[in-house]
């Protein structure tokens, strides 16, 4: 029987995922391009009629119809620039709608420091988050415009704002007077140290009626076909996601071509996805929620939408009334994502290997708190997952370290047993039982490998506390392959060396087989990320070393 079989075995599963990952990437269908909007109003930039969501299922049918969108909605609006110690955003004075946002302590490259990540970005991918107030109409009021929604024209005091040095808040108000005495205010609320955004409709009646209303909030990108991060040749996700009912679900762009969804629940959010960043739209989460998606058509490709409707609310007249949501535009920090609302940072997608990423993640960030140096932090991970499985990993060397001692021994029995293959595996079983011998016992150390692997390969994948981390030298980000290749190629020279310590395969195609795993894995291994490489290098040296100490005892004694 032969010990590496299954690791043999192993090895070629995971090349087949990374390949098979990527292939899905690279084949995903794209929904056809379609003519621009046929919608009667004339082109808004950022928007058309057809963004805005239809009326709720409890408004009643024969009024359904009657909404439109308000008055003036062609004018494109000023932008309102908005610069805090995080994030510098433009906001349309129509229907204030954020149109771009940049996050100016995340550079793009370290080789363009000045040069910020624009997450939400109107012109370049029809990213851009809305908001508005949908009024339910009233009869005889069906003509008249009672609430803005994200077409309708606001004014604001200025068109720049910036938080000031030993600012903490920095508030930026929108202004809309509708018909009837309905006055708006839009507030933008700006917290320092935070990407954060609170959002608040002051609703100001003074008409003689009741005002009936819900606010909703949604997200929309223009379809991206494979416009995610590549990290070791698999590429990240792009598209929207949601979390209801403590269930997290993705929702690609092709789902809500296939089926828009539609439900109505307490709390929640959504959000629209991209490597290491996002936004999303956090309702009150002790309010009930309606989530909708929806396609609406563009002058070059579509646009996709995923939104929320919160619940009704009435406002007396003479009376105010305030719906607030929160909006949140920045990297998938998961310590800052967990406290904003339930669920928020399993955005930080792990994928089936998040039960063993998460532990990773939490003992890496315990570690980095006291080294300060992610380069570190994982030779001092490798070390301790090493000390962690020393006992077992000793138990496997040991049995390959026998297998070593006996392997004049196995040569004879394959020579004796040449043309009788049972005779062979009945004699070498007897060998095993009599020298105490696990014959599968050497695939230990791999198996515990491949996971912890895999583990960390998506911690580098999808933690941005780990994008552009230095170590030393010219490691400047682990999150990227090494720039020379110095990695990689020590990981196939420990690799090869690390062979040398085990006992020979007694198939001969398998002996030529593992002699080309060094190769194989070492050019495999040059376009994944230092970081990962690092891991490997050190959990080589240190399994030779302990493999090399284990061997001297038993086979020189043997």
């Amino acid at each position: 029987m032969d010990s590496q079989r299954p690791f043999l075995y192993l090895t070629l599963l995971f090349m087949l995922f990374l390949i098979w990952t990527t292939w899905q990437q690279d084949h995903a269908p794209k929904p056809p391009v379609t003519a621009a909007s046929t919608v009667s109003a004339p082109a808004i930039p950022g928007g058309n009629a057809q963004e805005v969501p239809a009326q709720s299922a409890a408004t009643p049918a024969t009024q359904a119809g009657q909404m439109t969108p308000t008055a003036d909605n062609s004018a494109a609006g000023q932008t309102v620039t908005v610069r805090t110690d995080k994030l510098v955003l433009k906001i349309n004075t129509r229907g204030g709608e954020v149109l771009e946002t940049d996050l100016p302590t995340y550079p793009i490259s370290l080789d363009t420091p000045d040069k910020p990540v624009k997450i939400l970005d109107l012109n370049g991918r029809n990213y851009v988050a809305q908001s508005g107030l949908q009024h339910q109409v009233v009869a005889g009021l069906e003509a008249q415009t009672l609430a803005p929604d994200h077409l309708a024209t606001y004014t604001a005091a200025q068109t720049e704002y910036t938080l000031a040095d030993g600012q903490n808040e920095l508030v930026v108000p929108l202004t809309w007077q509708g018909a009837n005495g309905i006055s708006v205010t839009k507030r933008f609320v700006f917290k320092r140290g935070s990407f954060l955004v609170n959002v608040e409709h002051e609703v100001n009646n003074q008409s003689t009626n009741i005002w009936n209303g819900t606010e909703y909030r949604q997200l929309k990108h223009g379809y991206a076909a494979n416009a995610g991060s590549l990290l070791g040749g698999v590429q990240a996700y792009v598209g929207g996601a949601y979390y209801h009912e403590g269930k997290y679900t993705k929702l690609s762009f092709s789902d809500m071509d296939d089926k828009p969804i539609k439900e109505t629940v307490n709390g929640g959010w959504v959000a629209m996805q991209e490597h290491y960043f996002l936004s999303a739209w956090i309702p009150p989460q002790n309010q009930e929620t309606e989530y909708y998606s929806r396609v609406v058509p563009g002058q070059d490709v579509k646009g996709y939408v995923l939104g929320m409707r919160s619940a009704a609310q009435q406002i007396a007249p003479g009376a105010k009334g305030v719906f607030k949501s929160d909006f949140y535009v920045g990297p998938k920090d998961q310590d800052t994502l967990e406290g904003i609302a339930e669920g928020l940072d399993l955005t930080v997608d792990y994928g089936i290997f998040a039960f063993i990423s998460k532990p990773i993640f939490w003992l890496m960030q315990v570690i980095h708190s006291v080294l300060g140096n992610w380069g570190w932090t994982i030779i001092f991970l490798t070390i301790f997952i090493k000390l962690a499985f020393f006992y077992p990993s000793a138990m496997s060397y040991k049995s390959m370290a026998k297998m070593k001692a006996v392997s004049p021994k196995l040569k004879d029995i394959n020579e004796r047993f040449a043309d009788d293959p049972p005779g062979k595996q009945k004699a070498m079983m007897e060998l095993y039982r009599k020298e105490k011998i696990n014959p599968i016992g050497g695939c230990l150390p791999m198996l515990i490998q491949i996971p912890v692997f895999m583990g960390l390969y998506w911690v580098l994948q999808e933690s941005v506390e780990l994008r552009q981390a230095p170590w030393l030298l010219w490691y400047k980000d682990l999150s990227i392959m090494d720039p020379y290749y110095i990695l990689p190629l020590l990981m196939g020279a420990s690799m090869f060396f690390q062979q040398k310590l085990n006992p020979p395969q007694a198939d001969p195609m398998q002996q030529k087989i593992f002699q080309f795993m060094p190769i194989i894995f070492t050019v495999m291994f040059l376009f994944f990320p230092a970081g990962l490489v690092l891991y490997w290098v050190v959990n080589n040296i240190l399994s030779m070393a302990q493999q090399w100490y284990i061997n001297k005892q038993i086979v020189g004694h043997a």
